[in-house]
């Protein structure tokens, strides 16, 4: 088969590659619709992000969708001819996390796509995969495989959503309107928040923000005191996602917070320096949130019962023989917002 392999930044190759065995409790998908995240965009630009570098040529990707073709002889629950999303986090169940129902903090995790293990785990960019059939989530008839690749982005979402606490009635502000913020507009709005506001430093995105439902949507590249209004009376926003990974963006939510409200840090950056008195005076909750675990499923069963409208996000569908053009796309944020290779 053929696999999306990156070898350094900029070097992506469209190679052969083995299929690995089908083991008892293995299935093998042929992938059909596989989207690109940041990471993968992070290992494609800059060959790696943070202390997490390429040492060795990866395939990449982690946001699939396929049609399982075979099952191992101890798996029970799908058949040759299934459509699946491919849960790309595999936790080995048995460490303290797991058992401590946090899987999403294994010890021995193995996450698709990922130079955080050496030797590296491989990604799900090829025509075929296989997987522990625990990862495989049947789709329903009425579900397609492309939007089926959004469930992985969205259980990120939806994990940041239970760190942050009940929505309902929430005053919400999202910074960084990539797809993981606009998708946690999404899920901010069918959780029931009462007001949304978004901000970015490029129009497209803003301009996508206000389509899929923000009440509001500010440059604060054009207008860096666009903020300004909402630090009245100690702040105004009950609840903030921090989507951009930008230190300046964080501070920022801190001076529009209401005091004991909740920032969620959602983007991954750099080092940050913080202005802890202000977190610290107006005892605002700051939480970290990590991939996901039981919502998998969850955003599975989102997207079948048409309950969030990802469709706009999809920008285009590229042939899988032209990945480096997808990625190129991807990376430019005036022209796209999620870029889905097609196997």
């Amino acid at each position: 088969m053929k696999a999306a392999v990156i070898h350094a930044p900029r070097d992506l190759r469209i190679e052969e590659w083995e299929t690995p065995q089908v083991g008892p409790h293995d299935v093998k998908v042929r992938i059909r619709a596989g989207g690109i995240c940041g990471s993968d965009l992070h290992y494609y630009l800059h060959g790696g992000f943070g202390t997490v570098r390429l040492r060795q040529p990866m395939v990449l990707g982690h946001e699939i969708a396929g049609e399982v073709m075979e099952v191992g002889t101890g798996v029970t629950r799908l058949r040759a001819g299934d459509r699946v999303a491919v849960n790309p986090s595999l936790p080995c169940g048995h460490c303290r996390f797991c058992l401590a129902g946090m899987a999403n903090h294994c010890l021995d995790m193995r996450f698709y796509g990922s130079a955080m293990r050496m030797p590296h785990l491989h990604g799900g960019f090829r025509e075929v995969l296989v997987c522990h059939e625990q990862q495989a989530v049947i789709l329903p008839p009425s579900l397609g495989v492309e939007t089926a690749a959004f469930a992985e982005p969205l259980s990120v979402c939806l994990h940041a959503a239970r760190q942050a606490g009940p929505l309902l009635g929430a005053r919400v502000l999202v910074t960084g309107t990539g797809p993981i913020g606009a998708l946690s507009i999404l899920v901010a709005r069918q959780a029931g928040a009462r007001e949304i506001v978004a901000t970015d430093i490029t129009a497209a995105p803003l301009a996508m923000a206000r389509r899929i439902g923000a009440d509001l949507a500010l440059d604060t590249a054009a207008d860096p005191g666009a903020l300004d209004r909402f630090k009245a009376d100690k702040g105004f926003f009950d609840i903030v996602f921090e989507a951009s990974g930008n230190a300046r963006a964080l501070a920022g939510a801190l001076e529009v917070t209401r005091p004991g409200g909740t920032i969620v840090q959602l983007g991954l950056g750099g080092e940050m320096t913080l202005p802890v008195n202000l977190l610290t005076t107006k005892e605002i909750a700051l939480k970290g949130t990590f991939r996901f675990h039981e919502e998998f499923a969850w955003a599975v069963d989102f997207l079948a019962a048409g309950k969030l409208d990802v469709a706009p996000l999809l920008t285009e569908i590229v042939p899988f023989t032209e990945a480096s053009r997808a990625f190129d796309l991807a990376a430019d944020r005036s022209r796209s917002m999620k870029v889905q290779l097609a196997f």
